[in-house]
């Protein structure tokens, strides 16, 4: 190399090193001025959408695992506004295969695009088999060659996008529609189950960035799904029991029922039938179904006055206070004046001399109210807050009422007013109030709490549901007592309530209803409150049917419909016979 030109080259070589380095700083200075975090923010944004992803809904399963309530995947399906060659062949297609209206669709598919809006939804809510129907509409195009998210072969539906997402289903369509609730469109929960624990159904939705890059998608973060529930419902007795309301009601001409069986040991709730009852899949008919503020489950939201099966309380609470034995006396003259009112049995005979027992068998009012004036006004509405009635059970749906009652001190509180309440009217409850009183009965005095969920499922871990008591309102020994004594009236009375091979125990109610201008005479609410088998109860039946024409009794009524119940429980719970039962348990 000359050495003339030596100079040259090590100055060229200077300024290009010089030139790099001066690119690198320029680079670093870059990267961390402010102005630098904001462009590349900005790129960032430009190569993201920001949306916020809702997680699927836990799902609801029966004790055994049966699932009642899921998520299933339908579609929107939308169309590119600048690709529709031919809007009518689009209202056609979509006409003829999902059902949509062709004039509206035609009027949708026509509109011009704008800088706001190209894109426009034609349908929703579209089950994936009207989507396959889409997809073959025509075949000249073979599959691999369509978009993942294209509608159809047809090349003339190329403007066409369908989007899955996930909406809620229910396999079962209104079994224990009114023990669920629904969610609608917007993913609220209304009613039930779907109500009560939606939070946790439903999840915690993220925001979050995500790419537009179709390479970039594995970057999507995972939402965890909502919670699932395990109920304490067997959706084998709560099919059962629907069925048995649904011909109850029809065979006794009732505007309506409910029947609620429940363990009495766990509070955990078997079954609850209620009527009407919705096909959850369809839940916008809800108006149409559940009329002038019907409740959507009577046996958590209905009040009405229990009549005669109320008479269970006072005599617990006389029994409990030791002012009545089994064995006390009294003498019935088929009327009783308390308050300024005059109260007379129910069929306004004369029974002369009764024990306790035969009060409860035959259902004298005269005999409640005159146990009442032995317990005192303050001591029996100790008693009746004792066994939770005015208050919440505290079980877990939505909507639950608290009942009416009238308390000394009130301005319309009369004397009166206690003596009726004695036997069942004046005051209102509900069916699910009277099972979680009468369970301190068959639970050695202690009353249990009723829930309708078993185990929470999140996270991959389960979260089982222990049993709550709300106290002890009676002593075992009254319990026992009472027990013994209702067993007792149903068999010397004959009570259409028997079941053959297994002793059971209950109360009939018979109430009548208030008027604008007093109590109605031809119209009645009836009930029946009962247990089983008596020496190991298993289960609490109450059964309630609103205004039946054949008979206003609840011993024509009520008591066969438990009955029904018990015969279907028996072999549903596999309990056996009691002499083969307790044969057993012998050896």
């Amino acid at each position: 190399m000359p050495r003339e030109h030596q100079w040259r080259y090590v100055s060229a070589a200077v300024a290009l090193c010089l030139f790099g380095l001066l690119i690198i700083w320029r680079t670093f200075s870059i990267q961390n001025s402010p102005e630098a975090a904001v462009f590349l923010n900005q790129a960032e944004f430009y190569s993201r959408l920001n949306r916020t992803i809702y997680p699927p809904r836990g799902e609801i399963y029966d004790r055994n695992g049966r699932l009642l309530a899921g998520n299933r995947t339908v579609y929107e399906i939308g169309v590119q506004l600048d690709e529709v060659d031919d809007p009518r062949e689009v209202a056609i297609a979509l006409s003829a295969l999902i059902g949509v209206d062709f004039n509206t669709t035609l009027q949708i598919a026509s509109l011009e695009p704008t800088e706001d809006a190209v894109y426009a939804v034609l349908a929703d809510y579209v089950p994936a088999e009207k989507i396959e129907l889409l997809k073959a509409y025509d075949v000249s195009r073979e599959p691999e060659d369509m978009e993942a998210l294209a509608c159809s072969n047809d090349p003339a539906l190329d403007s066409l996008f369908c989007y899955p997402h996930l909406t809620r289903s229910y396999p079962e369509d209104d079994l224990a529609s009114t023990i669920l609730g629904f969610v609608n469109r917007e993913g609220v929960g209304y009613f039930g189950i779907e109500q009560q624990y939606h939070d946790l159904l439903a999840g915690l939705p993220e925001s979050i960035w995500v790419p537009t890059d179709p390479n970039r998608v594995q970057e999507l973060p995972e939402v965890p799904t909502g919670a699932s529930l395990v109920l304490t419902i067997d959706r084998e007795i709560q099919g059962e029991m629907e069925r048995i309301l649904d011909e109850s009601v029809e065979r006794y001409g009732a505007e309506g029922g409910s029947i609620v069986v429940m363990d009495p040991a766990t509070g955990e709730v078997l079954a609850m039938a209620s009527t009407p009852r919705l096909d959850l899949n369809e839940f916008w008919r809800y108006p149409e179904i559940f009329p002038d503020n019907l409740p959507f489950n009577r046996a958590v939201s209905e009040t009405y006055e229990p009549g005669s099966v109320f008479k269970i309380i006072t005599m617990a609470a006389a029994l409990n206070e030791g002012v009545v034995t089994p064995e006390t006396e009294f003498t019935d003259t088929g009327s009783i004046e308390i308050g300024g009112i005059v109260v007379r049995n129910w069929n306004a005979q004369v029974w002369g001399i009764q024990d306790m027992q035969g009060c409860l068998q035959h259902s004298l009012n005269v005999c409640l109210v005159w146990v009442g004036q032995q317990l005192k006004q303050d001591t029996f509405y100790e008693y009746v807050d004792r066994f939770g009635f005015g208050y919440e059970t505290g079980i877990d749906l939505a909507a639950e009422a608290d009942g009416n009652l009238i308390l000394p001190g009130d301005s319309n509180y009369y004397l009166s007013t206690f003596g009726t309440n004695t036997f069942g009217q004046g005051l209102a409850v509900t069916p699910i109030q009277m099972v979680s009183a009468v369970s301190a009965l068959v639970n050695e005095g202690q009353m249990v709490v009723p829930h309708l969920v078993r185990a929470i499922v999140q996270d991959g871990a389960q979260y089982n549901i222990s049993p709550q008591f709300a106290g002890a309102p009676i002593s075992r020994e009254t319990a026992a007592q009472l027990n013994e004594m209702l067993a007792v009236s149903l068999e010397q009375e004959a009570s259409l309530a028997l079941v053959p091979g297994y002793r059971v125990a209950g109360k009939t109610g018979t109430a009548q209803i208030p008027g604008p201008n007093g109590y109605l005479q031809d119209q009645t609410n009836t009930s029946f409150a009962g247990w089983g088998p008596v020496d190991d109860a298993r289960f609490v039946v109450y059964v309630w049917l609103e205004k039946p024409s054949a008979s206003i009794w609840a011993s024509d009524v009520a008591a066969p419909v438990f009955a029904a119940v018990v015969e279907r429980l028996v072999v549903l719970m596999d309990i056996p016979p009691d002499d083969i039962r307790l044969a057993n348990a012998g050896n």
